[in-house]
């Protein structure tokens, strides 16, 4: 089983006016940050339900909701935490349910003035490189993955020493772009789509993606307000729910994800990022 671990400062909260009546509480990966966050005020304008979102990496933010023991909706960034809190029985299973889907790619500066083009562009001496936290992100389990998939050991260690940082979620991933601290990201389509002026997609080839991410949502055990916690889940789901996501370019389906690769992909699962990645790479 993954190893979850506790870390503080991971999350960011977005908390809604207080309206002195029903709120929710939703523990959710960052890979659906944006449209999420909106999906939430759009929800609390239309039912008068204040909804606290916090976001982080999906291992972080179940560590978080398992202490407390409270919270109504986990809502994790991939299938790969879901199948860990299903199993943990944090979650009611007949109650889950796929939002959208994702597909992994390479993050690079808008202009790709490194001009970065392939997956083994990564291993190019001097570039700087980052991956989210494979321990408890993800979108960094999922980068290890075709990282293992695609590289030989000697490649391996040549995109390690490009490393200059494990990201803590995948807002962190996407910002690092943003900001420019690093000159690319192993990450997912829609960060370009986040911040469109800074950020631009390098697609990767059909054979180096392992499969097609998506992102489930369910009741948490610990909710107290069950048929509440259902109405948000349905609200996603709903055509209006589901345009938040849209604006994003989020997939609706596995086939449009599909249909972007150009190849069909295996949907969804679970991946246990090897050890030797769980600590940062030592210089």
């Amino acid at each position: 089983m993954r190893k979850l671990v506790l870390a503080i400062c991971v999350f960011c909260v977005w908390t809604p006016p207080a309206l002195g009546g029903e709120r929710l509480l939703v523990f959710a990966g960052a890979a659906s940050q944006p449209p999420t966050e909106e999906a939430a005020k759009a929800f609390t304008a239309k039912t008068g339900v204040a909804v606290d979102v916090n976001f982080g990496g999906s291992g972080y933010v179940l560590s978080q909701m398992k202490l407390a023991k409270r919270g109504d909706i986990y809502f994790p960034g991939s299938s790969d935490y879901m199948e860990v809190a299903k199993r943990a029985g944090d979650v009611l299973p007949e109650t889950e349910k796929v939002v959208v889907y994702l597909v992994n790619a390479i993050n690079v500066w808008r202009g790709n003035p490194k001009n970065i083009k392939t997956l083994k562009d990564l291993t190019r001496p001097g570039l700087r490189v980052a991956i989210a936290n494979p321990e408890g992100v993800c979108v960094g389990a999922y980068a290890v993955e075709i990282i293992e998939k695609n590289f030989t050991a000697e490649e391996k260690q040549a995109l390690r020493r490009n490393l200059v940082n494990y990201t803590g979620s995948c807002e962190k991933t996407a910002t690092a772009i943003s900001l420019k601290s690093v000159d690319a990201v192993l990450g997912w389509r829609v960060f370009e789509h986040w911040d469109a002026k800074r950020i631009e997609t390098i697609p990767l080839k059909p054979a180096e993606i392992g499969r097609i991410g998506y992102i489930p949502v369910a009741i948490a055990t610990y909710s107290k307000q069950r048929e509440l916690a259902q109405r948000f889940i349905d609200y996603l789901l709903s055509p209006e729910g589901r345009k938040h996501y849209e604006k994003y370019h989020y997939f609706a389906s596995a086939a449009e994800a599909a249909a972007y690769i150009g190849e069909d992909r295996p949907v969804g699962g679970e991946y246990v990022a090897p050890a030797e990645w769980l600590t940062f790479p030592q210089r």
